[in-house]
């Protein structure tokens, strides 16, 4: 599956993605996703990234809880609530079990001091979400939610992906599967859905630079996880 099993270009992520094309190639084709990709990435990398990534989880839960207070109908919160689940019921327990088989307890993980990357992009999230509507938030939470099923289906879909031995195999499956990709979907319809009820062609050029800004933060994040 390619970017357009998730999203067609006429959508508002399409649109917000093209706009944005070399900063999203950057950030779907970093060194860091390729060696999970190949299972050449070293564990010691993992071991950093999934650390900072369950810390990094508990603010985007965070996140689905403001998306939730600052919704207006009962869809909204339903889709906030969905979200939520997405992140505490099936991200954060594979992060549990990745850790736990490589000696690192839930408890050592929150005890964690967080990485100045982790920061950057969380608090933009939340404040994106503070300081704007429902429409900000969802534009901020995209190349996190989207772009990893993205990243999960062209991994799971490309030959040169290596499964048999490849230690970063569930990380793959668990972001192609289907249940994640259906995550995804509703999401790039979410953010439809919201643009048709509070936006119009003046938020454009504000949404691209919040998705872009976005993009380069989840970016950042491989490069921290690249040097624990």
């Amino acid at each position: 599956m390619t970017a357009a099993g998730v999203t067609g270009p006429d959508t508002l992520f399409g649109r917000l993605r093209a706009a944005c094309i070399d900063d999203w190639q950057a950030y779907t084709h970093h060194a860091f996703v390729r060696g999970l990709a190949d299972g050449t990435l070293p564990e010691s990398c993992f071991r950093h990234y999934l650390g900072q990534d369950y810390l990094f989880l508990i603010h985007f839960a965070r996140a689905y809880a403001l998306a939730a207070y600052k919704a207006d109908d009962l869809a909204d919160i339903r889709q906030a609530a969905a979200g939520l689940s997405a992140i505490i019921d099936v991200e954060m327990d594979l992060h549990v079990k990745f850790c736990a088989g490589w000696g690192l307890s839930e408890t050592d993980m929150v005890a964690l001091p967080e990485a100045e990357a982790t920061m950057a992009y969380t608090r933009y999230v939340l404040e994106k979400g503070l300081s704007g509507d429902l429409l900000d938030l969802h534009v901020a939470l995209a190349p996190c939610v989207v772009g990893y099923a993205e990243i999960g289906a062209e991994l799971m879909a490309d030959e040169e992906t290596r499964f048999d031995g490849n230690p970063y195999r569930d990380w793959i499956e668990m972001y192609a599967s289907t249940d994640f990709q259906e995550v995804a979907k509703a999401e790039v319809a979410q953010m439809d859905r919201l643009m048709e009820l509070r936006g119009g062609l003046g938020r454009m050029a504000a949404l691209t630079t919040t998705f872009r800004q976005a993009t380069r933060l989840e970016a950042a994040f491989w490069d921290m996880g690249l040097n624990p």
